[in-house]
């Protein structure tokens, strides 16, 4: 049996995201925005995730550059009903986590940051650059 690149993120967003209580899924990301892999959300839910969530991500890279913040750790947005942690994942990538109220801020933090370095280590997208004109 072939293990596959997906298998492998699947694993590792489940072993350290499913500790968390109130867990609703999570994407991971291109800084671009395409949804690289999901974890307990449909495709169509988890792509607009992905686009919407890859401005928050540069919006925050930018505020952290203009006030020499230096890289931005997480970022974790409350809403009425859910939590959203935002966290970068190596290079060009990006880990968003969803959560009902039940999560415990500390946990949801760790866990997410310990999902996004343990992703990090191998996945290391690269940023996408444009290829100079000619």
């Amino acid at each position: 049996m072939t293990t596959t690149p997906n298998d492998v993120i699947y694993s590792i967003l489940d072993n350290n995201l499913s500790r968390i209580a109130g867990i609703q899924g999570a994407v991971l990301l291109s800084n671009d925005g395409i949804r690289l892999s999901a974890y307990l959300l449909e495709r169509d839910q988890a792509e607009r995730l992905a686009a919407a969530a890859s401005g928050i991500a540069a919006t925050m890279k930018a505020i952290s550059r203009e006030v020499g913040g230096g890289r931005v750790i997480r970022q974790l947005v409350e809403m009425d009903d859910r939590y959203l942690c935002v966290v970068g994942c190596g290079e060009g990538s990006t880990l968003i986590v969803v959560t009902s109220r039940k999560a415990r801020l500390g946990e949801l933090g760790g866990e997410a940051v310990r999902t996004a370095q343990a992703l990090g280590e191998w996945l290391g997208t690269p940023d996408r650059v444009r290829n100079p004109q000619r």
